[in-house]
């Protein structure tokens, strides 16, 4: 199976996407959530929904992955928008929902505080030495300066590791990782997974938009085998290096 390809500025996807925010909006004032204070993760969310609608009928979400059961289309942990796990335990235990489009007030809150005051933690104005690289790829967490700073290293022939775009077609084409070696989408992991083309046995570091689909198909690829997988916590909204369109 080739990657689903979806043109996000066709008229059809334009007229879904502006129901979809719609359909957002009134999720919104149903429950008396609000919308997360980072709005890159709100619309790419909705662009999410969207596609899903599109290709399914129905609007999954966007951070699990969608098969089809005896002829029908499914999400795991039947996760339809606004999913019953979000509703009954992640936002009440935890402010925010799995793919944290929607929070409490209490927690967005919170959040415009900490992005008002937040600051780089650390800088990779140095270069790595080869020890630090070994170190640093091989962690199953990094940051987006760590990511950086390995793609410098890269870059120079001081380590070797494959980065893997998890997200979707159009959300690769609206910008990815510069550097980025494969597009593997969550939607059909298993079926573009070979096309990748990678070893069991290589450094792999997988990234999404926030961080939620590329560490449950870091999950995946460790139960399948794969040694050496690392996960950028926070997704690409968190990596303040070049971005390729």
């Amino acid at each position: 199976m080739s990657i689903i390809r979806i043109d996000m500025n066709s008229p059809e996807f334009q007229a879904e996407l502006e129901k979809t925010v719609k359909f957002t909006d009134k999720v919104i004032k149903q429950f008396g959530w609000e919308y997360n204070p980072q709005h890159e993760i709100n619309e790419g969310v909705q662009m999410g929904l969207a596609r899903n609608k599109m290709m399914y009928n129905k609007r999954f979400c966007p951070c699990y992955m969608v098969e089809e059961v005896d002829g029908k289309y499914q999400s795991s942990d039947n996760r339809i928008c606004p999913c019953t796990t979000a509703i009954e335990k992640e936002i009440p235990e935890d402010g925010v929902c799995h793919c944290q489009i929607f929070c409490t007030p209490e927690f967005a809150a919170a959040k415009r505080v900490e992005l008002g005051m937040e600051e780089v933690a650390h800088r990779h104005s140095r270069g790595l030495t080869k020890e630090e690289c070994a170190l640093l790829v091989n962690k199953s967490e990094l940051d987006g300066d760590e990511l950086h700073a390995l793609l410098e290293a890269r870059s120079l022939g001081m380590v070797d590791f494959k980065i893997v775009d998890v997200r979707e077609y159009m959300e690769w084409q609206m910008g990815h990782i510069k550097g980025a070696d494969a597009l593997v989408p969550t939607s059909s992991f298993f079926q573009t997974l070979d096309e990748a083309k990678l070893s069991k046995d290589e450094n792999i570091i997988l990234y999404c938009h926030v961080g939620s689909r590329s560490a449950h198909c870091a999950r995946i690829l460790k139960d399948m085998g794969y040694t050496k997988i690392g996960n950028l916590t926070y997704g690409i909204v968190s990596y303040g290096g070049e971005i390729e369109r």
